[in-house]
């Protein structure tokens, strides 16, 4: 909204507006604005979530040290969502269909979560939606993204091929693109690929939610893997620097670059209130949320490998879930860590509760930059 009228209208009557038709002027700006709108609507939220009893509720078989922060606050990601979409629509171009999907993908997440956090709030115990249901709307959510990203193939702004690391001549495909004899087997050819993208963004969703157990660990995360493909996104709409890394350039991903910023500023904004001790939790509404966008981003800009390492903390953490319950099911009861998800395990080892966030921190750090070492590596 700024954009169109700063730039489009008043540049011809005043020059200085033109810093406005700078993506990087407007990513900055989007990430202060962003910033300062979670930490001054943050106070109030939170008043309004005690007023009505909107509290965590912390699982008996859980962490014992967890207790003690039964009814804080939680459904703050209503606050991380409101502090992106509000300077990205005020930031960016809003003529490139990049940015609606990721803002679709922010909300459409954010509403399963808050259907989730809903449900346990209105039963007054951990049940939220049940387990089945929930995967039914992110697995419906996921394929209808990859529907949409098949209508922008058709019209030329999207492209199925994959960047892959170290590798800049090998950029495979999962869209069977070939000529097929009935029209209904086209659902054939297209299968694999939206498959593939319903996985990423699910998994990606739910690791985000997995890893939201202790005070600022998701939300500080975030704050890096938000930062890391901010600077992605950017690469690869740039000209110069898209020709010098030798990486194919889309000029559509350019104003991803504002959305990217948005989410860094608002994760960095509500980590303010989410540090330890936390005054506020994200509740499902927003790690689903952030999870989704995270995922849709690096399907849209094609660095769905690199987001192994820029969530890279998020994986392991899910991963180590999934490793639990394989376990503790074909092995009889044998279980591999002492608790999941992996930060539990620490915990359960003595770590303190803050050493544990900052470890992690300096993990997903480390990750992060890898994947960007990878950018001139290819």
């Amino acid at each position: 909204m700024l954009y169109y009228l700063l730039y489009e209208q008043l540049y011809r009557y005043f020059s200085p507006f033109r810093v406005f038709s700078y993506v990087t002027f407007r990513t900055a700006f989007a990430s202060l604005t962003a910033l300062f709108l979670c930490i001054a609507l943050g106070p109030w939220l939170i008043n309004k979530l005690r007023q009505f009893q909107i509290g965590q509720y912390i699982r008996e078989e859980g962490p014992k040290s967890h207790q003690k922060k039964a009814g804080t606050p939680t459904m703050g990601g209503v606050l991380i969502i409101i502090s992106i979409v509000i300077p990205t629509l005020l930031w960016a171009d809003l003529r490139y269909a990049y940015v609606w999907v990721a803002l679709a993908a922010l909300a459409g997440f954010g509403w399963i979560g808050f259907l989730d956090d809903y449900a346990k709030i209105t039963r007054r115990r951990n049940l939220g939606l049940s387990g089945r249901r929930k995967l039914v709307y992110q697995f419906g959510m996921g394929f209808g993204f990859a529907a949409v990203l098949l209508v922008m193939r058709a019209f030329g702004e999207f492209s199925t091929a994959m960047n892959i690391p170290f590798a800049k001549q090998f950029q495979p495909s999962l869209l069977i693109d070939v000529l097929l004899p009935h029209p209904w087997l086209y659902v054939v050819g297209v299968l694999p690929f939206c498959l593939f993208v319903a996985l990423v963004v699910v998994f990606a969703s739910n690791a985000v939610n997995l890893t939201d157990g202790l005070d600022g660990l998701a939300i500080g995360l975030m704050v890096i893997s938000a930062g890391a493909l901010t600077i992605l996104t950017y690469v690869g709409g740039h000209v110069e620097l898209a020709k010098y890394l030798q990486i194919a350039r889309n000029p559509h991903t350019s104003e991803l670059t504002v959305f990217c910023g948005s989410m860094t500023g608002a994760s960095l904004g509500f980590l303010w209130y989410n540090a330890h001790p936390a005054e506020i939790f994200m509740g499902d509404v927003g790690s689903l949320g952030l999870g989704g966008a995270m995922a849709v981003v690096a399907v849209l800009i094609k660095e769905e490998v690199l987001l192994v390492f820029i969530g890279g903390v998020f994986i392991l953490e899910a991963l180590s879930v999934i490793l639990q319950v394989g376990s503790f099911k074909l092995r009889h009861g044998k279980r591999i860590f002492k608790m999941a998800p992996l930060h539990h395990h620490f915990e359960a080892l003595g770590w303190t509760e803050s050493k544990i966030i900052a470890r992690f921190w300096i993990a997903g750090l480390v990750l992060a930059l890898f994947a960007l070492t990878t950018l001139k590596l290819r």
